[in-house]
């Protein structure tokens, strides 16, 4: 043998170690390739669940809106209904508040009258005991 043909059958050698290691590093990269490509598929899926669930919620909120619109409407007329009662309570407080004070000048000016009265009547008592004392004491001494 030639050293041309040592040289070849080196070549050789080296072309067919780096094949196998060309077609192990490819096994590897499509073992990759298929493991993201499952991946993805995944994120898919998952990605389409969250689509439906996200249109299912927005048509419950969308229903739910439309229901607290009308329940704000009604109370809304209800408390208009409400409102002249509150109105009429208020003038209600104001009218027993000016009753009271009224009553109250009235207790002071029959209080004041009381007052003169119990002094004319204590003066009355203080008098008919002075007649029928000095009554009494005429009797005796006659």
């Amino acid at each position: 043998m030639s050293l041309g043909g040592i040289a070849a059958i080196i070549a050789a050698l080296a072309f067919v170690v780096l094949v196998i290691y060309l077609v192990k590093v490819l096994n590897q990269v499509a073992g990759t390739v298929s493991k993201v490509d499952d991946t993805v598929k995944e994120a898919n899926n998952t990605i389409d669940v969250l689509t439906k669930d996200v249109d299912l919620l927005m048509v419950q909120v969308e229903g739910l809106l439309v229901k607290s619109n009308t329940l704000l409407n009604d109370i809304n007329g209800k408390v208009e209904t409400i409102d002249p009662l509150f109105t009429a309570v208020a003038d209600l407080s104001e009218t027993v508040s000016d009753l009271n004070l009224s009553s109250r000048h009235l207790v002071d000016k029959f209080a004041d009258v009381g007052k003169t009265t119990a002094k004319a009547t204590v003066a009355g008592k203080v008098g008919s005991a002075t007649l029928k004392f000095f009554k009494k004491r005429n009797q005796t001494v006659k």
